[in-house]
């Protein structure tokens, strides 16, 4: 056999097995697929004549391709890498269908989704590695550029960050739940009057800058002000879901898993009295959030 056909052939066997390290580490199939594309870019470049395992090889390639991803995440939006080498890897790369991705963010779960948003790029990329491949810690060292027992306490930091966002507490958290239930059911219908009831006559909003509409301030005062803001994006309502943030009811904005903004409300009585917006990436990764069920 060709050792270019044999080299495709291996590769397409294990693209799905790339793009599900991919998908968990970036938390975006289009980004997903960009990796795995990379990989088989940087495949065609290397002599891999010595290589023993192929499959670990590509896994560890996808790994230092999605860091580097991550890293770049903070201060700019990646643009898709180019294909450049080889027409078969090209040809298996398809335009995304949403519905795909939200099956694959179902399948993976949105609330570890979600806590894997909140994590440094080096306690994702050990943890995924690790916990969801069983790939040893010494493997995963080089990748994150640390010591193996350092690379393990990457791992134990995430893994006690998502066990401990999938441990509700048992406190009574009905009334806070039942008012922000309230406050996005009444967001998601675009009712005015329902929005109102539920909040504090003199509720205040305040907006991450990176978060605040052109035009609009960043903090907003009194009912009938915020009702208008809340209704103007509605659209957001629909990828919300409830959630613990830092152990008080909450709504995080996560599509396909990608944790995007976190509300954060203070409740006096049975009302919103304030409402905190947050979408900046540094402060939403010192969140702790736990996704609530329903």
């Amino acid at each position: 056999m060709d050792e270019q056909a044999w080299l495709v052939g291996e590769f397409e066997g294990k693209r799905s097995h790339l793009r599900g390290v991919a998908y968990r580490m970036l938390g975006s199939l289009s980004e997903a697929d960009d990796a795995v594309q990379e990989a088989w870019i940087r495949l065609n470049r290397s002599d891999t004549s010595e290589v023993e395992n192929l499959g670990g090889w590509l896994t560890t390639v996808v790994a230092r391709v999605c860091l580097d991803m991550l890293r770049s995440r903070g201060s700019r939006r990646e643009d898709p890498l180019e294909t450049q080498v080889g027409e078969p890897a090209a040809a298996g790369v398809q335009a995304i269908d949403p519905e795909e991705e939200a099956v694959l963010a179902d399948s993976v779960g949105l609330a570890l989704l979600v806590v894997l948003e909140t994590l440094t790029p080096a306690e994702r990329l050990a943890f995924v590695l690790h916990d969801m491949f069983a790939v040893p810690y010494d493997e995963i060292a080089p990748v994150v550029g640390r010591a193996p027992a350092a690379a393990r306490q990457l791992a134990s930091r995430a893994r006690r960050r998502v066990q401990g966002a999938a441990a509700v507490p048992d406190a009574d958290l009905s009334r806070q739940r039942e008012v922000v239930d309230a406050f996005l059911s009444a967001s998601r219908a675009g009712d005015f009057d329902a929005l109102l009831a539920v909040l504090d006559p003199d509720v205040v909003l305040r907006t991450d800058p990176i978060a605040a509409p052109p035009g609009f301030p960043q903090v907003a005062r009194g009912a009938t002000v915020v009702v208008n803001r809340a209704l103007a994006a509605a659209h957001h309502a629909r990828s919300s879901q409830l959630a613990l943030v830092d152990g008080v009811v909450g709504l995080v904005i996560a599509p396909h898993g990608r944790l995007r903004r976190v509300l954060a409300f203070t409740i006096s009585g049975r009302r919103i009295a304030e409402i905190d917006v947050i979408a900046d990436p540094e402060r939403l990764r010192r969140l702790h959030v736990a996704v609530l069920d329903g």
